[in-house]
């Protein structure tokens, strides 16, 4: 069963009437069934490539699964970007989730056609598909490259901004403490920050002095405070510095180690606004490469959906390789109804596109013929030939 959010590419042998296939079909989906908006349904285009042998047919059938998984992929990776940078904001995903410049469902059913200036259909398709793999790869490439200097920027700022989050004694206190609350170039005296818990504030006012000998009577100073904690910078002989840290610490006292110095805070000030500006502008070139490249993936994608329609196409019907293309985008919950028309329009098809015409239960070459198209086989089969593209969901 095809999925409820995709739009199905569906090709058919061509009949000499396919403007008038074309409005039969519109009646019976649109207006009987109701099953899809007027809106919703469209001729395509597909392109007479070059068959080539039967055999590179059944190779290349094998092989378009693959590509295909990866370039969806790759197209869904480039939206989770997007939708990354822009915070998954609805309204400023539509502003970027564009191709060339409109909307996904415009560019696919107001008037597809095949890209003839880029991917001439004089290539044979082997180099078809290996040109368009090739783009694709080389998005893929350079989005994970930009997608990894961004998050490196980001990781770095954002390590530097957990620094000033949190309670006293795990932030940063560069821009808390100052100059004043330090003593300087004293040979024997030395300023000591100590975090205290709030249920101990009265504690440590009352022992402090007496956590070891030579700590400076009245020295302790209330530098700030938040929820759970109280900075205090106390002043300790430099030679019972050790000696009181531990006291601390047996008291549950939380000592910062710090050494106020204007140029270090300068230089951390200075770190953090650079990697900010770094991360902002790196983010803006990530934003506008992947809104560029999830218009050119997005088309890559198509044009090999329409590749697989092609090789497909011949593979069921045989030659010549002429077909008729539509995209439909049913209605929600509509998709059952959606395929139960196209079954009954295009069941007179049934038995040039049966591939049971490859089985043959008395064995012998027949049964090699099941082993080779033993891939086909296993699709979920219908008269027509249907691919998807997925919606791109905002």
């Amino acid at each position: 069963m095809p999925s409820d959010q995709s739009t199905w590419l569906v090709s058919v042998p061509e009949s000499g009437d396919a403007e008038g296939l074309y409005h039969e079909l519109s009646t019976k989906l649109c207006s009987s069934s109701k099953s899809v908006l007027p809106s919703n349904l469209a001729q395509l285009s597909i392109p007479s490539f070059k068959t080539g042998t039967l055999d590179s047919l059944v190779t290349l059938s094998e092989e378009l699964p693959k590509h295909d998984s990866f370039f969806t992929a790759t197209v869904a990776k480039t939206v989770d970007t997007l939708r990354n940078l822009l915070n998954n904001d609805p309204s400023k995903l539509s502003q970027h989730i564009l191709v060339n410049e409109q909307p996904v469902d415009a560019y696919l059913l107001r008037g597809w056609s095949w890209n003839e200036g880029r991917y001439g259909v004089q290539r044979s398709l082997r180099e078809m598909i290996d040109v368009l793999n090739k783009e694709m790869t080389s998005i893929d490439n350079v989005m994970k490259a930009k997608l990894n200097n961004y998050n490196l920027a980001k990781g770095s700022l954002v390590q530097m901004q957990r620094k000033k989050t949190g309670n006293l004694s795990v932030r940063s206190l560069v821009d808390i403490v100052r100059q004043e609350h330090f003593i300087n170039d004293s040979e024997y005296l030395q300023t000591v920050l100590v975090a205290v818990p709030k249920n101990l504030v009265k504690d440590w006012n009352a022992k402090y002095e007496r956590l070891t000998a030579m700590v400076v009577p009245r020295s302790s100073t209330l530098i700030a405070s938040d929820d759970e904690y109280s900075l205090f910078a106390v002043v300790v002989f430099k030679r019972v510095h050790d000696d009181f840290v531990q006291k601390c610490r047996d008291n549950k006292y939380i000592v910062r180690e710090f050494t106020f110095s204007e140029e270090a805070i300068n230089k951390q000030r200075e770190e953090l606004e650079a990697a900010d500006t770094t991360e902002k502008e790196l983010w803006t070139e990530l934003l506008q490469l992947a809104r560029t490249n999830f218009s050119e993936a997005f088309q890559i994608l198509v044009h090999l959906k329409v590749v697989q329609l092609f090789v497909e196409s011949v593979l069921r019907y045989g030659l010549p390789a002429h077909y008729v293309g539509f995209l439909i985008k049913p209605e929600p919950k509509a998709t059952k109804r959606t395929l139960a028309t196209l079954q009954s329009q295009f069941a007179y098809l049934g038995r040039r596109a049966n591939p049971d015409k490859l089985k043959n239960k008395s064995g012998g070459p027949a049964d090699e013929a099941v082993g080779e198209y033993q891939n086909l086989l296993e699709q979920e089969f219908f008269d027509f030939v249907l691919f998807e593209i997925p919606w791109i969901v905002l």
